[in-house]
């Protein structure tokens, strides 16, 4: 029986489903109050790519404004990223419907962030591996810096973890993802507010 093609599958069933019923008081209380914070928008929805490139949509809280500028442009995200949302942001409980997606079978508790769909084109052909496997809520990029390591780096964390995905690493990424949010470790960039944007590398 395989871990990576059926195991995982049945374990992102088991936690995913604990999990969310275990947040669920905290679940509705953001949804109450991001909706009133946010006016009536509590929810950010986003096309992302998952395993072999297909589109899914992503769930998580809103943690920024609609806020535009004269031109009718969304402002920079350091302009819109909100007090309330910061917190939600550097907790990471704007991270808990994704819970969701991993009930729906669009992504696992553990694998390579979900990023943008226009990045697939910009990837290496080493870096594009990390769509061999379903997207996770947290990843070893994440439990190794999160944003606040190079592109490349992370790209090469996502890689390595295709290559090495068992059981127990997945086991290791989750107990260090808790340990990192407790900590508040790696939200950011220094001097952003997110991640900058990924800009490609030279073709592998």
């Amino acid at each position: 029986m395989s871990y990576r093609n059926l195991i995982k599958r049945g374990i992102d069933l088991i936690l995913a489903f604990l999990m969310f019923v275990i947040l669920m008081p905290i679940f509705f209380l953001l949804l109450v109050a991001l909706s009133i914070h946010h006016r009536g928008a509590p929810f950010f929805y986003q096309s992302r790519p998952g395993r072999g490139n297909i589109p899914f949509q992503i769930l998580k809280f809103k943690t920024m404004s609609d806020m535009v500028n004269g031109d009718g442009d969304l402002l920079s995200d350091s302009e819109r990223i909100t007090s309330f949302g910061r917190l939600v942001r550097k907790t990471s409980l704007d991270e808990i419907p994704q819970l969701i997606n991993v009930l729906k079978g669009d992504m696992s508790l553990v694998g390579p962030r979900p990023l943008l769909v226009d990045y697939i084109m910009l990837y290496s052909d080493e870096q594009a591996r990390r769509h061999e496997v379903k997207p996770g809520v947290t990843g070893w990029a994440q439990v190794n810096g999160r944003n606040a390591v190079s592109w490349d780096a992370k790209l090469k964390f996502d890689v390595w973890y295709v290559d090495n995905l068992n059981f127990l690493l997945d086991l290791r990424i989750l107990f260090q993802t808790l340990f990192n949010v407790m900590l508040g470790k790696g939200i950011t960039q220094q001097g952003h507010a997110s991640v900058e944007r990924f800009e490609g590398s030279t073709k592998g």
